[in-house]
């Protein structure tokens, strides 16, 4: 026989063993398929009105909290962005242009200055020069007084010491050790002679065994009274729970969550065939609807009557825009022009010969570029020219 001294491999932890349950007695039996079905009759209607309610609850909560973001969110929102906010940043500069700002400069150039100069420099020059001298000179003084002040008071203290302990202590420790100590001690023997050991001798000769007779006779006495008590009221009370209503409990209960459940799945199920009612009644024709009729109609909305009217607008933006920046250019350039002359002067920017009614300046068309045919469609020239002269000649 050859014996195997490998290793073995390391074995899984014994699974933990279930206990049995308890045997059913025949009250168990009997009641629970009745109370089972008794129970399903009326938690079905229970948990589908349950369910019901909690889909509705579940719709109006969503359709309330998009009402209140729609009509107080989103109002309030825009209220505290657009009117709170600024004027509350408008009162804020308001009141610190008003209500700090005058503090801190009064604070800042004139509190502070006439502290610093009418009240802090002299007070230190007072105490450099006037207090902290004086001060040094008394604490000098009160040095050497308490000097010679505590050799005096040792040596008193020296004298009064051995006085006292020479006519005082020394005859109080003697008369406490040779005459109050054995007079005390006399004293306390013969009280306790009278006083003390009468009452430990009757406590431990006669109260002492009457008082243990009377507790054994009072604890056989109440013994007798709980096995009374056990006997007649508390053994059938705890039969009655232990053989009837905690199994009359326990099925209840479960026949309470197996109709729980058994509900839960019929909710369920007829919840699934109402949505499938639903989709074929409503959800498909409407569906069919709104991609057969609605949205060609909408693409054809948008392609044929949206969106050339958006190219137009957008169209007409640009150009409202691009006539604008030309206006802001022509004002800005004319306004340099008119500050370069009035920088140069008017003898350096119109001749003397000019005549006296104001002539309107020509415009020139304007060219495209490399060609000397005028476009159209071109913006015209304008109307001061940085180089000067004949815009017609230049090009």
């Amino acid at each position: 026989m050859s014996m195997d001294f490998e290793k073995q491999p390391h074995s899984q932890p014994p699974a933990p063993r279930r206990e049995a349950p308890q045997g059913e007695g025949c009250l168990t039996a009997v009641i629970r398929i009745p109370v089972r079905i008794v129970v399903l009759v009326l938690v079905v209607p229970v948990r589908m009105v349950w369910d019901l309610l909690a889909v509705c609850g579940k719709v109006v909560g969503r359709a309330l909290a998009a009402v209140f973001r729609l009509l107080v969110v989103t109002p309030l929102v825009w209220l505290y962005e657009n009117v709170l906010v600024p004027v509350a940043k408008a009162l804020g500069y308001v009141a610190h242009a008003v209500l700090i700002m005058p503090w801190v400069l009064l604070w800042k150039y004139v509190v502070v200055p006439v502290v610093r100069y009418g009240i802090v420099v002299p007070a230190v020059w007072l105490y450099r020069r006037v207090l902290a001298p004086a001060g040094r000179g008394l604490a000098w003084l009160g040095r050497t007084a308490g000097h010679a002040l505590a050799a005096v008071a040792l040596a008193v203290g020296a004298a009064v010491a051995w006085v006292v302990r020479t006519l005082v202590v020394v005859p109080l420790v003697w008369l406490y050790t040779y005459v109050l100590t054995p007079v005390g001690r006399g004293l306390g023997w013969l009280g306790k002679a009278l006083f003390v050991w009468p009452w430990v001798a009757l406590w431990g000769y006669v109260l002492a065994p009457l008082g243990r007779g009377i507790a054994w006779l009072a604890a056989g006495l109440w013994r007798g009274v709980v096995w009374c008590v056990m006997t007649v009221l508390v053994a059938p009370v705890a039969w009655l729970w232990r053989a009837v209503l905690v199994p009359v409990g326990r099925e209840i209960a479960a026949a309470f969550g197996h109709a729980w459940r058994i509900a839960g799945y019929i909710s369920r199920a007829v919840g699934r065939a109402l949505k499938w009612l639903g989709w074929n009644l409503v959800g498909r024709p409407v569906r069919w609807v709104w991609l057969s009729v609605c949205t060609p109609v909408g693409h054809w909305v948008r392609d044929t009557l949206w969106a050339p009217v958006r190219r137009a607008a957008v169209e007409a933006g640009r150009a409202a825009r691009g006539a604008l920046r030309s206006a802001r250019e022509t004002v800005r350039q004319a306004r340099r022009d008119a500050v370069a002359r009035a920088r140069r002067g008017a003898a350096d920017t119109w001749p003397a010969e000019r005549p006296a009614e104001a002539v309107e300046p020509v415009r020139a068309p304007a060219r495209t570029l490399g060609s000397k045919t005028t476009a159209p469609s071109a913006a015209p020239a304008s109307e001061t020219s940085l180089l000067g002269g004949n815009p017609a000649k230049q090009g």
